[in-house]
């Protein structure tokens, strides 16, 4: 359905410019957009936690390079260090939900 005006929704725009869902184009548009989310996620807690990057860095035993490549979406991160760092270094809990 097109908005008002010549407006699209983010669904519209994406299947405009990407194609529908199961398209490999629109797959590489909707998993890197994850990976950019958690990166935003995880910045959002560590400055919501009045942490520097090197501050939670040492407290979960890595490195400032990184907590700044994951915020940046410049490296996946494992689910144990996900963990980690949500636990241990924002003292926060670990959820997950899957959808089908």
């Amino acid at each position: 359905m097109k908005a008002t005006n010549n407006t699209f929704t983010l669904e519209q725009f994406k299947e405009k410019n990407y194609g529908a869902k199961g398209i490999a184009k629109r797959e590489k548009l909707e998993s890197g957009y994850q990976n950019f989310k958690l990166g935003a996620l995880l910045q959002e807690a560590r400055l919501g936690a009045g942490l520097t990057q090197a501050e939670l860095a040492e407290k979960v035993g890595t490195t400032k390079s990184y907590i700044s490549k994951l915020e940046n979406d410049i490296k996946e991160v494992r689910l144990s260090n996900l963990q980690k760092i949500v636990e241990l270094g924002l003292g926060g809990k670990l959820e997950l939900t899957i959808r089908l």
